[in-house]
């Protein structure tokens, strides 16, 4: 043994194996409960934003939907007095295409930006390392 040992490996070397096994059970669970509510508050703002993101992509349906009704009843309607009814249908279908095309790219940005659970599944790929770690230090 060395001389620069840890407090963790002084209590080891002084401590029953069940003693160890109790100890190493608790932590475990410990770290077990923090990960998952790390988990749950990853998934609830990950919910949070993909349903604001959904919802801009919800508007630009309607939006899409709002082009096809202008585009079929402007086609003989207000402006086909100053332009003629063709071109007064184009001008309003092309006003609610510009509309959804916006309510678009703001909701796909928002649905962009959902990571999951990036810190939980960093902290996991750590696990088997750590216990490498702890096997090879006995």
């Amino acid at each position: 043994m060395t001389d620069e040992q840890t407090p963790s490996e002084r209590r080891a070397a002084n401590s029953s194996l069940g003693d160890l096994l109790g100890e190493v059970s608790r932590d475990m669970s410990t770290l077990i409960r923090q990960e998952m509510e790390l988990a749950k508050a990853e998934l609830r703002e990950s919910a949070k934003r993909a349903t604001k993101g959904a919802g801009l992509m919800g508007g630009a349906g309607y939006a899409a939907l709002m082009a096809v009704f202008f585009l079929s009843v402007a086609l003989w309607w207000v402006l086909g007095y100053l332009v003629g009814n063709a071109w007064s249908a184009l001008i309003v279908a092309v006003i609610w295409a510009v509309i959804a095309l916006i309510l678009y790219l703001v909701g796909r940005k928002q649905l962009a930006q959902v990571k999951g659970a990036p810190q939980t599944a960093e902290t996991i790929k750590e696990f088997p390392q750590t216990l490498k770690r702890n096997g090879e230090n006995r």
